[in-house]
């Protein structure tokens, strides 16, 4: 282990570094001086946290669709500081961060990054560092220098420099050196706009929105630099601590040592983080529940207990950002699900499309799929929807189990109190709900000779395991067309059929198995066995297990 005064010694060194190529640059004249990030405070004070607060919730409020265009959007109030042409990008694992750095940018806050983490345990390097056995840890830090670098290169170093490796990492480690981001208390007050949520199949979100219900109101940004809003649910993975998963706010930072100058500006100084001891809302009960904590590896037996009642970690979540009640409106809550449903159907219009409009349906299938099909680079990664549709139907079953729970949950003495519901025909309500949010959801895809489809909530339900995340096969194809006449227009030749009809097991998987190798041949894809899927999708008709309940008396 390092101590603390070589672990500050390494970061004074690779500052010093920064510092010198930055003021070369700026010496050649290839930073303009009305782009220089510059410090003029040590700290975020607790103003500069509520206005990044502030500067989160109006992003995710707005109608923003990337990143580019939140930024340059009303919802900015900075905007006019950057050129109309600039464009900003960003994946999911850059937004935590690119958001972060461009407000202290713009209010002259100190910033610090992780530069580097490294995978722990023996074998835990072997493979994908952002799907790491064991989780990482940090091995150095990078105190961004004020006065000398522009602020739109420090974006793109930044972004060089983090993945979702980054937020990988337990959150009692604090050596050698400490990560970005600590784990906070399950309240209303800790989990805030701005608070971070990362799934440890890969995938990071941001939150913009706390609910007086609990519900938690994310966006999240995509290889494509696409935005969209969400609400937490089952799709982000509770896991063991050692994965890290699960909400992170930013750990406060203060910059020690710096030089005041006669513009007010600060030079200088390196950047400390505090640790957990010192940090009052620091808590690890999401990973270990809030009673007796166990080992590290019994971490799933830790218990969620609120008012004398063991709950679901979800339920736990949503009850205490609710002031600790937890409450269910079935009806709004089906209508609700439904509709971020068609949101998310939506989203994966755009996704599709810009896969088509980028040519990669007409180029040839791969003699092998990735890797892994869900963490992978390239064309891959940036067009194909395996993630996405992952968690758009896990989305569409936890509808169906969530109106069966509400269901089951009015038949139960200590259940009901629960619910919120007045009415003398639950199962009716729900459905009436459902069918009033799905009649007005509509998907319209453009096929391959540029015609257009319509499908309905319904039918892109009833779609959804035929729908292909291959980014190499035609668009119909990738809205799981079956029928002969829609298909007509699909230029895809016999390999191309023969790997669609091979994945139709990867389809039917609701888990994102990062760690399963599927590197396969067409030949190999199409015999059943380990990574290549399941032989049956889940039951997520909603609609059919309300109606088989109709004339049922629920007690």
């Amino acid at each position: 282990m390092l101590n603390r005064a070589l672990r500050h010694g390494l970061r004074a060194a690779f500052a010093l570094s920064l510092v010198l190529l930055a003021a070369h640059a700026a010496e050649s004249g290839l930073v303009k001086p009305s782009s220089l990030y510059v410090v003029r405070h040590d700290h975020w004070s607790k103003e500069d946290e509520r206005g990044y607060r502030r500067f989160v919730q109006a992003i995710g409020e707005s109608a923003c669709d990337t990143v580019n265009a939140c930024l340059h959007s009303t919802a900015n109030p900075f905007r006019a500081s950057d050129p109309p042409d600039y464009r900003f990008a960003s994946d999911c694992a850059d937004l935590p961060y690119v958001l972060r750095f461009y407000y202290a940018w713009k209010r002259g806050l100190p910033f610090s990054y992780v530069g580097t983490v490294v995978a722990r345990g023996a074998g835990g390097g072997d493979g994908d560092i952002r799907y790491s056995r064991n989780g990482n840890q940090v091995v150095e830090r990078v105190d961004v220098p004020g006065g000398v670098m522009s602020g739109y290169d420090i974006i793109n170093k930044i972004r060089a420099a983090v993945s979702s490796a980054t937020y990988r990492i337990h959150p009692d480690l604090e050596e050698p050196l400490e990560q970005d981001f600590y784990s906070p208390a399950i309240t209303p007050q800790a989990i805030r706009p701005g608070t971070v949520i990362y799934d440890p199949a890969g995938h990071l979100a941001i939150v913009y929105r706390v609910g007086g219900d609990g519900r938690v109101y994310f966006f999240d940004a995509h290889t494509d630099n696409s935005l969209t809003q969400m609400t937490y649910d089952l799709r982000f993975t509770r896991a063991r601590a050692a994965d890290g998963a699960g909400f992170k706010n930013w750990r406060p930072i203060r910059l020690v040592g710096a030089t005041r100058q006669e513009d007010g500006t600060l030079t200088g100084g390196h950047i400390v983080a505090s640790v957990n001891k010192d940090i009052a809302d620091f808590s690890d009960e999401q990973y270990f529940g809030n009673g007796k904590r166990p080992m590290d590896e019994d971490w799933a037996k830790g218990a969620f207990t609120l008012h004398g009642e063991r709950l679901d970690y979800y339920d736990y979540v949503r009850a205490q950002l609710a002031g600790g009640q937890l409450m269910f409106d079935p009806v709004e809550e089906v209508g609700d699900m439904a509709s971020s449903i068609c949101s998310g159907l939506q989203y994966r219009v755009q996704a599709v499309g810009r896969a088509v409009a980028a040519g990669i349906a007409r180029k040839a299938e791969p003699e092998r799929l990735p890797t892994n099909i869900y963490g992978t680079e390239g064309d891959w990664e940036t067009y194909s929807t395996p993630s996405r549709d992952a968690r758009l139907k896990t989305a569409f079953k936890a509808l169906r189990d969530e109106a069966q729970r509400f269901v089951q949950m009015q038949k139960q003495e200590g259940a009901i109190r629960h619910l919120f519901y007045f009415g003398n025909d639950l199962v009716g309500d729900m459905l009436a709900a459902y069918d009033r949010v799905t009649s007005q959801c509509r998907v319209v895809y453009m096929r391959s000779d540029g015609s257009k489809i319509s499908l309905s909530y319904e039918q892109a339900r009833e779609r959804l395991f035929a729908m292909s995340f291959d980014p190499y096969q035609c668009p119909e194809r990738r809205w799981g067309a079956t029928d002969h006449a829609e298909l007509s227009t699909c230029p895809d030749g016999p390999i191309k059929q023969a790997w669609y009809a091979a994945e139709q097991h990867l389809r039917n998987q609701l888990d994102r198995t990062y760690d399963a190798r599927m590197d396969f041949t067409l030949e190999e894809l199409r015999t059943p066995g380990p990574g290549k899927g399941v032989p049956s999708p889940p039951d997520t008709d909603v609609r059919a297990y309300l109606q088989s309940l109709r004339g049922a008396v629920i007690n």
